[in-house]
């Protein structure tokens, strides 16, 4: 039977289908969807963060040079991230559902690792872990992070981080794995067995999948009295709701979406350069092979944890002051890391390795926040697709193209210079507002209803 359910039209034209309950729509609590996105990109987190304490065995299995493997990692960010806007507008025009996502996902992420554990041919590595890798995780990426968006509206912040934060703490088993219990005569069994952990994992959560209707908003908050919602009002005075839907066209031009777009290249690089470069770094300044592992552990956890805590103090301080204020972290966190290295402080260097975790990783849920608190629900699979592509450009900065930095300038240079940038990022983000809002209107609530449409 059909449930009745009221769409609110607002005097900025903006639709609220108020009235159902998740049960009534997926026959399961809205908690469900946090909790299987997150699980899904815990799964697939090994892809980025792993991958710099796997090389030294692909380089002697398979003969690969540094650079070789760090294109390999750079080209796997290309698909990752460019992935996002075409499966969001797929998703958007009906013809791929959430689950289907997944369960693609599921077969490209198997597919990854089952190339690079059966052939040391750096073209099939491309074309299996890059191409294919990239696109998998990239799809349990977007599919997830917008899941979680459209199904929590009205509290998004820390939902929202909670599930970023599995793409890097979930990693940190296979840290320790590829460290201290993969080498040239196990390799291939270890990444077939990620390839098929990978594989089961994503696939089961991507089946239970299911996205709300469009314009859906949780029946027990007034979209357009929600100062009366005690468990919401806190973060929607922070972050008020979209005053509209926009089309990616739209969102693009009101200039926002570029800004969003230019801020993540910027800090996507320099985040990328500390996964991929902070072990060899380690490495380079005399620490062991446990520090390394360790640091690089710290660096995951901290990460994962670091993208949950700044959804809670978003809700509480706001979105961009949150961000602003993250990138301050990551810049200072990169000289950071390089003064303690250069100088072999190993209590400093874990510190500085704690705290670029923390910077270099809690930005991207707050872009993933960001964008349909500015742009609404409707589109955003395409909007944040749309502004997670920077991860693209951003990937081979910090990975193929900072390996020719630390060539030329050595660690030392690159860390400046990915510090430096990273406080350019600082800089943009201050120029950030939501759209068609007046300056200070925060704290209003929504427009009087203009009209109400009832259907069952």
């Amino acid at each position: 039977m059909a449930t009745s359910f009221q769409e609110i039209t607002n005097e900025n034209g903006r639709v609220f289908r108020v009235g159902e309950t998740p049960h009534d729509i997926m026959g399961r609590s809205r908690a469900w969807m946090v909790f299987l996105p997150w699980v899904a990109m815990m799964a697939v987190s090994v892809f980025e963060y792993g991958w710099s304490a796997a090389v030294d065995t692909l380089q002697e299995v398979h003969g690969w040079s540094l650079g070789q493997v760090f294109w390999l990692a750079s080209v796997w960010a290309v698909f990752q991230a460019g992935v996002a806007f075409p499966a969001g507008r797929l998703r958007e025009k009906g013809v791929f559902s959430a689950k289907a996502m997944m369960l693609t996902a599921a077969a490209c992420a198997g597919i990854g690792y089952f190339t690079i554990a059966h052939s040391g041919n750096l073209l099939l590595a491309f074309i299996g872990y890059s191409v294919f890798g990239g696109t998998g995780a990239g799809l349990v990426y977007a599919t997830c992070i917008n899941m979680v968006g459209k199904w929590y509206p009205d509290k998004r912040g820390a939902r929202t981080g909670f599930v970023n934060g599995g793409f890097a703490y979930g990693t940190v088993p296979f840290i320790f794995v590829f460290r201290y219990a993969f080498d040239a005569g196990n390799y291939s069994t270890v990444l077939d067995l990620i390839g098929l952990y990978m594989l089961i994992v994503v696939a089961v959560c991507g089946f239970l999948f299911k996205d709300p209707p469009k314009n859906w908003w949780p029946a027990e908050v007034d979209p357009l009295n929600w100062k009366g919602a005690s468990k919401s009002a806190s973060s929607l005075a922070k972050n008020p709701p979209a005053v509209r839907q926009y089309t990616p066209k739209e969102a693009f031009k009101t200039g926002m979406l570029p800004l969003m777009w230019i801020c993540l290249v910027i800090i996507g690089g320099v985040s990328l350069f500390g996964i991929n470069y902070q072990a060899q770094f380690a490495k380079a300044s005399g620490f062991g092979p446990f520090v390394i592992a360790s640091s690089l552990g710290v660096l995951s956890v901290v990460n994962g944890t670091g993208r949950a805590l700044v959804g809670w103090l978003s809700d509480k301080l706001g979105r961009r002051q949150t961000l602003t204020l993250v990138l301050f972290i990551a810049a200072i966190a990169q000289f950071g890391v390089m003064w303690s290295g250069n100088t072999g402080n190993l209590p400093l260097f874990m510190i500085f390795a704690f705290i670029n975790g923390f910077g270099g990783g809690a930005f991207y849920p707050l872009f993933a926040m960001l964008v349909p608190d500015y742009f609404g629900e409707n589109n955003n699979a395409s909007n944040y697709g749309a502004v997670y592509s920077a991860k693209l450009v951003g990937g081979v900065g910090g990975g193929g193209l900072a390996a020719g930095v630390i060539v030329a300038w050595g660690y030392t240079g690159a860390y400046i210079l990915a510090g430096c940038l990273a406080l350019l990022a600082t800089g943009l983000t201050l120029f950030l507002r939501q759209p068609g809002r007046k300056a200070g209107a925060a704290e209003e609530a929504p427009a009087v209803a203009t009209s109400i449409a009832t259907a069952s």
